[in-house]
């Protein structure tokens, strides 16, 4: 039987949930247990240690449908000693993703991808509504 995962603008999306997080953080603990509760399946992807790229952070931020700003760790200390709250207004999209590419503690986490949806932060009615 052939298998065809669905396309999703120029590049194949398999169905398999991957999350971004960061193993110290209290938000992605609580997150994976809740996917870990019901069944969820994922791939887990270490956000500090191999912070994803620029291209990477494009396509999860542009499939999220939430600004550029929702996804920096505002109350981290990456985001306060680079003085983002003041630099973030004057920054290009580029510069922004290169910022967040450079620094994984400088992304807000977890980062849920479902393919067709991306989930930033731990909001647990976006979770039921997203598996159920």
């Amino acid at each position: 039987m052939l298998l065809r995962w669905p396309v999703r603008s120029a590049k194949f999306r398999p169905m398999m949930t991957t999350i971004y997080q960061y193993t110290r953080c209290g938000t992605c603990r609580k997150a994976l247990k809740w996917l870990d509760g019901r069944g969820v399946t994922y791939a887990a992807h270490d956000l500090v240690g191999e912070p994803p790229d620029s291209e990477t952070l494009r396509d999860l931020w542009q499939r999220s449908g939430r600004p550029l700003k929702a996804f920096f760790n505002t109350s981290g200390k990456s985001y306060r000693e680079g003085g983002f709250k003041d630099r973030l207004p004057e920054m290009s999209d580029d510069e922004k993703l290169a910022a967040l590419a450079a620094d994984g503690k400088l992304i807000k986490r977890p980062i849920v991808d479902v393919g067709d949806k991306v989930l930033v932060g731990f909001r647990e009615r976006e979770y039921v509504e997203t598996f159920g």
